[in-house]
């Protein structure tokens, strides 16, 4: 059996008729039913009904009719991926941020982009870190970053970077006898009027998960899952905050904000940049996560993403 035979069952599938089917595939109806005949013979099934009205695909036409689409396909994909081996990639790639992330990587990963695969069209989606695992899990974007791989252990991950995570506050709303910068008590948290996401979002889970085994209760006095609205309420005096440096770099750098890194323990969270391996990848989307990798150890280096590489 060989890729023309495969192709035959396929128009034969689609196609109102044998003769409309060989029109198709540009040959003879008699020559298209030699295919059939010969298939039907080196496999021991009948692969057609025949009738007065035409003819329709049997049970095992019709598996055979899968397994065609999928050889072809592959097929297709291999032919394609060969003619551009030799080209700069081209194509779009969807990629998935959390707000944090987003921050930091995606105006120098966009410029790079731009700069250094001009065939590629990035599409940068922003969404809490569970939309961005559904995303890569249904093959809405090529790749995204998460914090933690429950439910996502199918998924090729790779551990980019960990996080430690700050305190924050207006400068003139500091809340500790020692000065910003200062490592800062976990247990020291308690009693402030604390601004969070709600218990759904990932940074809250990872901030009780560290709490809990204290037996420390947060003052949680306001819910907000937005991240800006609660760098404003921060930087307005409303209350502290707890972030990556990466999330409020921008506001730091104004004066907006103050903070310290959380230690007794250390409140670390990993950063994981994922793919679904059941969804075929593309050249465009191996350059855009090859590339990403070498900003983000840029950044790193440049102490613009506040992070420990793992990769």
């Amino acid at each position: 059996m060989d890729i023309r035979q495969l192709r035959s069952i396929i128009a034969i599938s689609e196609a109102p008729s044998l003769s409309a089917a060989a029109h198709m595939l540009g040959m003879a109806q008699p020559s298209l039913s030699q295919h059939v005949a010969r298939m039907e013979a080196e496999l021991g099934v009948r692969l057609l009904d025949r009738s007065p009205r035409g003819s329709v695909l049997t049970a095992e036409g019709q598996v055979l009719l899968r397994h065609a689409r999928e050889i072809t396909a592959a097929m297709e994909r291999c032919m394609d991926e060969m003619r551009d081996a030799g080209a700069a990639p081209r194509g779009r790639v969807g990629f998935g941020l959390p707000p944090s992330v987003s921050m930091v990587l995606s105006v120098p990963l966009a410029e790079t982009v731009r700069v250094e695969l001009p065939g590629i069209r990035l599409r940068a989606v922003e969404a809490m870190s569970g939309y961005v695992k559904a995303w890569v899990e249904d093959g809405t974007v090529d790749l995204g970053f998460i914090y933690d791989l429950q439910n996502a252990e199918h998924f090729r991950a790779c551990h980019v970077l960990d996080e430690r995570l700050h305190v924050y506050a207006a400068p003139d709303n500091w809340p500790f006898d020692t000065p910003p910068g200062a490592p800062v008590p976990l247990c020291d948290l308690a009693g402030l009027e604390m601004i969070l996401p709600e218990t759904a979002h990932g940074l809250r889970k990872t901030i009780e998960g560290y709490a809990a085994p204290l037996g420390l209760r947060l003052n949680v006095t306001i819910e907000m899952d937005a991240m800006t609205q609660i760098k404003e309420l921060v930087a307005r005096g409303s209350g502290h905050a707890i972030f990556s440096p990466s999330a409020v770099h921008d506001a730091v750098a104004r004066g907006e904000l103050v903070g310290a890194p959380i230690t007794a323990p250390d409140m670390v969270r990993p950063v994981y940049l994922v793919t679904n391996p059941a969804v075929p990848s593309s050249r465009a989307g191996r350059a855009v996560e090859a590339i990403t990798r070498e900003v983000i150890r840029d950044l790193v280096r440049r102490g613009i993403w506040q992070g420990v590489l793992r990769s």
